[in-house]
């Protein structure tokens, strides 16, 4: 069966046929039970019959008065006629020969009595009646029994069928409960654990392999959802990078404004002054050439940041990339934010310069959006040793192990305690609507993973985010400086 629902509706056909089977067992017992009783009762009014002819039969030999010889008759009448009927009853516990014995010594004692109230005074007849009636009484006692022996045993093993249907029902509910576990609850464990890394944003996709129809066609239909969010998340990530190249643009183009002014302005003094003295004519050449490669180096930057990844790890100077960046969101920066920078001139990673450059630019752009107007940014990193005995949440390097430790902190609003663990998801966002495509952090969190790191993201105590990107240190240290221990 490659069905979920053909399996389901099997197992519940097998529990509801069990349950009607159970059900007319119990019938059948019941029914057993009634008859038992029926014929315990039949057993019960012969033997009351056999002892009351018994006693009016006593009374009349003591007292001689009519009335007893005629309860007599009508008791002896009684006990024939539980004979007559249904013998059945009576055949069974005590067989059919006895029975007729019976019968015949009931009849035979019904004559005797008859005689003897003709002639009460005869002994041969009197002690004919009481060894008859005797005998009627001892059979019914054997009955009675009899009767109870085998009321007793019907009990017992009604009870011993109730406890074998017991425990076969538990068995078959066990047996049961492992075909759905076997069958339906398995295929869906699985899938359940290959959609967990969907939920922990990894686009992977789901491998049927299950057999039920169901499932093969929720796989194909997650597979679909997932290209669809993997082709338009490849078109938000170059939306993105396009955004943080505008953001780029309009600070090269305002760091291209100085360079291009001065060298406006001395050209226009050349031009003024076609007569000025050679010395004077020889700075005012050599200002126009130091501006022109300033111009060249800040295009050579962004051409830096434009080009494709692939060309490996190369030495980078951070405290240089850090103030590169900066100058490229002068124009973000409010007038009243400070910015600190503690970062050692000599310190240098091997990363890809234009990726680092990308995650620098959204984390310090993110600081700068979320503190407005005013506040303070603070960019530190040294070099250091993974701590020996505590690390932070998701933080994989090995003990001792050479990182440079890399601190973003603004004095901005904060992230909000509860979206700390969602900060680093594709596609979330805490901006409004249309103001963010909520893929930022998530380019930061790959660019660090690509380059071997760990980034995590929390608050600082005065407030404000704090964002500590760790990067493996593959390059030597300068001669005298000591990696010393991380946080």
């Amino acid at each position: 069966m490659d069905s979920l629902r053909a399996k389901i509706i099997l197992v519940y056909l097998a529990l509801a046929s069990l349950a009607v089977c159970l059900s007319l067992l119990a019938l059948v017992e019941l029914r057993l039970m009634t008859a038992k009783v029926q014929a315990s009762g039949l057993v019960a009014e012969f033997f009351d019959a056999a002892l009351e002819l018994r006693r009016f039969e006593k009374n009349f030999f003591l007292y001689g008065q009519p009335e007893d010889l005629v309860e007599n008759r009508r008791y002896a009448a009684q006990a024939l006629a539980l004979l007559q009927p249904d013998p059945g009853v009576f055949a069974d516990l005590m067989g059919e020969p006895a029975v007729v014995t019976l019968k015949e010594q009931l009849r035979r004692y019904a004559d005797l009595m008859a005689k003897l109230e003709t002639h009460p005074q005869d002994e041969d007849l009197a002690g004919q009646v009481r060894a008859l009636g005797k005998a009627i009484v001892t059979a019914g006692e054997e009955l009675a029994r009899r009767e109870r022996q085998g009321l007793s045993a019907d009990l017992a093993a009604h009870q011993r069928n109730l406890l074998i249907s017991f425990a076969t029902v538990i068995i078959l509910l066990a047996l049961a409960g492992l075909l759905l576990a076997h069958w339906v609850t398995r295929p869906l464990k699985r899938m359940e654990a290959r959609m967990g890394a969907l939920v922990r944003g990894r686009l992977a996709r789901l491998d049927p392999e299950v057999r039920e129809r169901e499932l093969v066609s929720l796989c194909g239909a997650f597979n679909h959802v997932l290209d669809e969010l993997e082709r338009r998340q490849r078109t938000l990530v170059r939306s993105e990078k396009l955004a943080s190249l505008g953001t780029l643009l309009a600070g090269v183009a305002h760091e291209l404004n100085n360079p291009l002014s001065n060298i406006s302005t001395t050209a226009q003094i050349l031009t003024a002054e076609p007569d000025a003295e050679p010395e004077f004519r020889r700075e005012l050449i050599a200002d126009i050439d130091q501006e022109v490669q300033r111009a060249a180096r800040i295009v050579r930057s962004l051409l830096d940041y434009t080009r494709e990844p692939g060309a490996g790890p190369q030495p980078v100077v951070l405290a240089e990339l850090v103030e590169e960046t900066l100058g490229f969101l002068r124009n973000q920066r409010g007038p009243d934010i400070a910015v600190h920078l503690v970062i050692p001139p000599d310190l240098r990673l091997a990363v890809d310069r234009p990726r680092l450059q990308q995650a620098l630019v959204n984390l310090i752009g993110n600081a700068l959006e979320a503190m407005g107007p005013r506040g303070e940014l603070t960019i530190s990193a040294h070099r250091g040793l993974a701590h020996r005995t505590s690390q932070e949440a998701g933080d994989t390097f090995a003990p001792d192990t050479p990182v440079v430790d890399i601190l973003i902190e603004d004095t901005g609003p904060g992230i909000p305690a509860h979206l700390l663990s969602r900060i680093f998801d594709p596609f979330f966002t805490t901006k409004a609507v249309g103001q963010g495509s909520g893929l930022g952090l998530f380019i930061v969190h790959q660019i660090v993973e690509e380059h071997g790191g760990w980034i995590g993201a929390g608050n600082r105590d005065g407030g404000g985010a704090r964002f500590h990107l760790r990067l493996p240190d593959r390059l030597p240290s300068p001669a005298g400086d000591q990696p010393e221990a991380g946080p």
